[in-house]
């Protein structure tokens, strides 16, 4: 019998990155539950979607004091690690966000007095590099990352799993497969064609012929999760017993690995647009030469009772409804392509 979670209502949740794409799904399903919610960003400001404002800390450059003084003054019961650097940046600027960051905080929670605050550390999948053809990457996997990001992404994780190991830090680490989903960045292949197929469907408002979509090769099949599925994997290991978690890390995704080439037509195809995709060699390369990821998802099962819920036309459709302008038929309504609802897990 698993063990009861404790409740989220009335817990003080820190989440780095707060005002980021994952962070804010994350802050809002905190809060939606009633915790009090403390997002963090390096510009501060008022934050719409989230209806408060977020605390202002430049994490890059903040000390495990700033840090440990952040998390004392919110009360934080709960720390999710959100913050990062995955598009537009060289090694060694995705090495301050998503390792030298990670060592500052864990050292902040290992100096902390009173009870351990539970750390949510947000992995990759690009932390295992390839995975075996018509297998599963479970969590035992040597790492073998072939990016800048996997690379620094495994540095953060090394880091937490040491701190639960040797400093007491309640830490665990979810390793998230590719998320998708509303405010996917720009930067990320989903994020490229969403906007994209805004542009086009703003040139077909205008009675113009939408632009070729261009594209590096879509050999690739990789494994996907939706948003609303990762934000339910992060407030299960933000809410479960320590003995369970503690020091871990635990695989988030389908469990399945979804051919590139089909997903993207299929977004073409919810767009109810008339856009060629061309696969361009020449073209610039997409940030992994991976060419299958499939995650075992059995642990997230066993110790957090989870498993993905949502469909991938539903990720599909929450992408592509904010790009589309006013007018434009919502997404699906004038589909044709065979319904991908069927590989739900």
């Amino acid at each position: 019998m698993r063990p009861e979670a404790r409740p989220v209502a009335g817990l003080s949740v820190v989440v780095l990155g707060g005002t980021g794409f994952l962070g804010r799904h994350i802050g809002e399903a905190f809060a939606a539950l009633g915790a009090r919610v403390h997002p963090v960003s390096r510009t501060g400001g008022y934050d719409p979607a989230q209806d408060r404002t977020p605390v202002r800390l430049d994490l890059l450059a903040a000390a495990p004091e700033e840090i440990a003084g952040l998390l004392d003054s919110t009360g934080a019961d709960v720390v999710v690690n959100a913050a990062g650097r995955a598009w537009r940046a060289d090694e060694e600027q995705m090495a301050a966000g998503n390792a030298e960051l990670v060592e500052r905080l864990v050292a902040a929670l290992a100096g902390l007095s009173g009870p351990p605050v539970r750390l949510v550390q947000l992995g990759s999948v690009h932390e295992y590099g390839a995975g075996a053809l018509d297998a599963a990457t479970g969590e035992d996997h040597a790492p073998a990352p072939v990016t800048a990001y996997g690379r620094t992404k495994l540095l953060g994780t090394r880091a937490v799993l040491r701190a639960a190991s040797e400093r007491g830090v309640d830490g665990v680490v979810l390793r998230l497969a590719n998320v998708i989903g509303a405010g996917v960045p720009e930067g990320s292949l989903f994020g490229r064609v969403a906007a994209h197929l805004g542009e086009a469907a703003r040139a077909d408002a205008r009675g113009e012929k939408a632009a070729e979509l261009r594209l590096p090769p879509l050999r690739a099949a990789r494994d996907l999760v939706d948003a609303g599925d990762a934000v339910a994997a992060v407030l299960a290991a933000a809410t479960a017993p320590g003995a369970a978690v503690t020091g871990r890390v635990i695989n988030v995704g389908r469990g399945e690995a979804v051919p590139m080439r089909e997903l993207i037509h299929r977004m073409v195809s919810l767009s109810g647009l008339e856009v060629p995709v061309v696969e361009d060699p020449e073209g610039p390369p997409s940030r992994t030469d991976v060419a299958w990821q499939r995650l075992d998802i059995a642990r997230a099962d066993r110790l957090l009772g989870w498993r993905p819920r949502r469909y991938l036309d539903d990720s599909l459709r929450d992408l592509l409804a904010p790009v589309l302008p006013p007018g434009h038929p919502p997404p699906g309504v004038t589909a044709n392509a065979p319904d991908m609802e069927g590989e739900s897990p």
